[in-house]
């Protein structure tokens, strides 16, 4: 490893970022002689000229690219694998291998949330890169789930299903989508809010704002809302180890 190693987060809208400013504290306070930096790229394809300008010694990926960076790895951790999205990239040995620490990031956050003697069932919105972690973190947990999309695949259901019977059997609702983050924050899931009690939970992976219309909604019926900044902490970590772990 190098003495001044780089790292970074590649995405498209990077300027509300969390990771920079949290990785620019970890390093100052853990005395780390290291950069961290955001690198916008348009499109998937500029990928490699990035890699090629600079010397990397780890990456985070962020939306839209969590799946479509796959294709230009070399390897794959098998919980990545199977996940079918990466939000981290270690740079070792002349090969670029892939991880997925979301599902880390996200158990860990919500298992201290959970009632244990509670049987739970979520429902999921979304179906991109982010929601294909949090279904394996749910699976891990033996929780099953039902998701929701705007166009319904096979074993998946649309926001126009989502009646009494539905809400009343899925206790917790968990939104994978970038709908209402800054600066779009009055926007929400089109979910029927009203339906909502104080035995359901809203895990929302959002976490600007930190409290999303989301939740705001789900709060006015007493419901405990969680936001997305534990889990990012949790996965950034995750992602720090791994590099550390292969560098």
């Amino acid at each position: 490893m190098n003495s001044n190693p780089l790292y970074g987060l590649i995405g498209r809208e990077l300027s509300h970022s969390f990771s920079p400013a949290y990785f620019a504290e970890k390093f100052k306070i853990n005395n780390i002689h290291a950069q961290y930096h955001p690198f916008s790229i348009p499109q998937i394809e500029s990928f490699p000229d990035l890699i090629q300008q600079y010397s990397f010694s780890g990456l985070n990926v962020t939306i839209p690219y969590k799946q479509a960076i796959i294709e230009y790895l070399d390897e794959l951790d098998p919980a990545a694998e199977k996940i079918g999205a990466v939000n981290t990239i270690c740079f070792t040995s002349n090969k670029l291998v892939g991880y997925n620490t979301d599902h880390l990031g996200f158990s860990k956050s919500l298992k201290s949330h959970l009632n244990p003697l509670r049987t739970w069932s979520a429902l999921v919105l979304g179906t991109g890169g982010a929601s294909k972690a949090i279904q394996f973190a749910l699976e891990q947990l033996n929780i099953n789930y039902q998701l929701v999309s705007r166009n319904p695949k096979s074993n998946q259901i649309h926001y126009s299903d989502l009646q009494r019977d539905v809400i009343e059997r899925h206790l917790l609702i968990i939104n994978t989508t970038p709908i209402g983050t800054y600066p779009d924050v009055d926007q929400a899931p089109d979910i029927p809010y009203r339906l909502l009690t104080e035995n359901h939970i809203l895990f929302d992976l959002v976490y600007n704002p930190p409290m999303t219309s989301f939740m705001k909604f789900g709060a006015k019926m007493n419901t405990k809302t969680i936001n997305g900044y534990d889990m990012l902490v949790y996965q950034a970590d995750q992602s720090w180890e791994i590099w550390q772990t292969n560098s």
